[in-house]
Parts: C-alpha cells; structure tokens; sequence
C-alpha cells in the first residue's frame, strides 16, 4: 500500500511532463511540415561533373 503513494504522485509527474513535451513541439513547430521530410528523401540532388 505505501507502494501506491510513491506511484501515484510520481505516473501523475511523468504524465504531466509528457504534455508538457507535446505541448512544446506543437507551440514550437514540430508538426508544421509533416509531408516535406517524407518528399525530400525521394529528391536526387547529386550534380554529376
């Protein structure tokens, strides 16, 4: 039982810095450009000399 009130607190921080993560990379722009990445590895920018 005292098991439980090291746990509780401790899932409740660890979920709350998780939203504070997903917060942050949407606020800071991680999901704008979601098909560019995926669009640019099929790109052949090799210049033959």
């Amino acid at each position: 039982m005292e098991t439980f009130l090291i746990l509780i607190p401790l899932g409740l921080v660890l979920g709350a810095v998780a939203v504070l993560a997903l917060y942050w990379a949407i606020r800071s722009g991680q999901f704008d450009d979601l098909e560019g990445e995926a669009h640019r590895i099929l790109m052949d920018d090799d210049t033959l000399d």
